[in-house]
């Protein structure tokens, strides 16, 4: 194994938590856990974890409230975990920065699978990344995107992007000029039907503007807004 993969449990429950360290170790995973939203922030801000299962329905600090938190920090891949499997509990939890969830009651088994998967496309390590003798690099004045290390630099300094931003930025930048509307950019990116409920779009755009700006103000204009239809990507020069 390349690395140790750190993953934060955290659910009130114990035997969900204890559930979720058996199958994860079986992985050889290194698991930390946490028993509350409060507990969960103090650790993740701490450390640097790969991966963290976040129960949504906590006492106190919920799990939406700990995800918007750590956003302001960090860009930590965040799997949700919810016993509500309505829409608006998902599209909230997608609004904050969440990169995937999990109704319960789930499998152990598509936990960890949905793990594996975000490892692969997680800007935060290299654990899975397949080695390549040609990079997959897409270049553009003003920005870089490194899909093989899932890396992000704008004007030569690197963005710090979750992994469902990442995702948003190279579908855009795949297709230079294309418009797609949210409800494709929903199925394509987030593989999500969400019936018209297009807040999730609009949110990823604005942060994902917002930390391009705080680099390159050239590279934010790049996403550009098509107004009454949605989004499209657009290499400025200048």
């Amino acid at each position: 194994m390349d690395k140790d993969v750190k993953i934060l449990v955290v659910d009130d429950e114990e035997r969900i938590r204890r559930l979720l360290k058996m199958y994860l170790e079986r992985e050889e995973f290194s698991i930390d856990e946490a028993e509350d939203g409060n507990e969960a922030l103090s650790k993740a801000l701490v450390n640097d974890y790969d991966v963290i299962l976040l129960d949504l329905m906590m006492p106190g600090k919920d799990g939406i409230e700990v995800c918007r938190e750590l956003r302001e920090k960090k860009a930590t891949p965040v799997i949700m975990l919810t016993a509500k499997g309505e829409e608006v509990n998902r599209v909230q939890g997608f609004e904050v920065g969440t990169d995937d969830y999990i109704v319960k009651p789930f499998s152990p088994r598509e936990v960890v699978l949905r793990v594996k998967a975000l490892l692969r496309r997680s800007s935060q390590t290299t654990y899975l990344q397949t080695d390549t003798t040609t990079k997959d690099v897409i270049v553009f004045p003003h920005l870089t995107l490194d899909n093989d290390a899932h890396r992000v630099t704008a004007d030569g300094k690197e963005v710090s992007l979750t992994p469902k931003e990442y995702e948003l930025l190279y579908f855009l930048a795949k297709s230079p000029d294309k418009v797609f509307d949210r409800e494709q950019l929903l199925k394509e990116v987030w593989h999500y039907e969400f019936f018209g409920d297009l807040r999730t779009v609009d949110t990823h755009v604005k942060r994902l503007r917002e930390k391009l700006n705080k680099v390159s103000e050239q590279a934010a204009r790049m996403i550009v807004t098509v107004w009454g239809v949605g989004y499209k990507f657009e290499v400025i020069n200048e």
